[in-house]
Parts: C-alpha cells; sequence; structure tokens
C-alpha cells in the first residue's frame, strides 16, 4: 500500500494521527524534498516519527518512481509532502 501524507507547514506535530500512524507501520518512508521547503529539519522528523527518512530528491521521483510503486505492491509505503499531499508535483503523479 501506498500512503501519501500531507505533513502540514510548520512543525513535526502537524501530521495528522491517521498520518502518523500509517507512517510508523510502514516499512519503508520517503520524504519529498524538491518542490516544497520544510520548516523543520528531517532529523526532527524521525525523531518524532520514530522512522528513518529517506530523501526524495526530483531525481529519485522523476527516475524511481516505477520501483517505489512496485515496492508498494508488497509492502507499506509512505510518501511525505510538505502541506497538503494532493496539491504535490504532478511529476511525482506521473
Amino acid at each position: 500500500m501506498l500512503y501519501l501524507v500531507g505533513l502540514g507547514l510548520g512543525d513535526a506535530k502537524d501530521i495528522t494521527v491517521k498520518g502518523l500512524e500509517a507512517v510508523r507501520r510502514c516499512r519503508r518512508v520517503y520524504l519529498e524534498a524538491y518542490t516544497s521547503v520544510l520548516t523543520v529539519g528531517k532529523e526532527a522528523l524521525e525523531e518524532f516519527y520514530g522512522k528513518e527518512l529517506i530523501l526524495a530528491d526530483r531525481e529519485m521521483v522523476e527516475q524511481e518512481a516505477d520501483s517505489l510503486l512496485k515496492e508498494a505492491d508488497v509492502s507499506d509505503v509512505a510518501f511525505l509532502v510538505v502541506g497538503d499531499p494532493f496539491g504535490i508535483s504532478e511529476a511525482v503523479l506521473e
């Protein structure tokens, strides 16, 4: 299962309860890191979520999206997005 999780705009605690639950049960967690700027560091997110985050830069999102989706076919994967998850770049959804 692939979870698109919105992080809010300013703090590690802006994530919803359901979003946090999804993140904590996922095998891998990607942090979209090229279309928006988060005002809190990756380390603070990792500490609060209790998970290692994999930075998903532009190259990864555009070139490796198929492998991420294949991985989500066999295990839970989260893709974290600053703000609203439905406002993500179309490159992510292509």
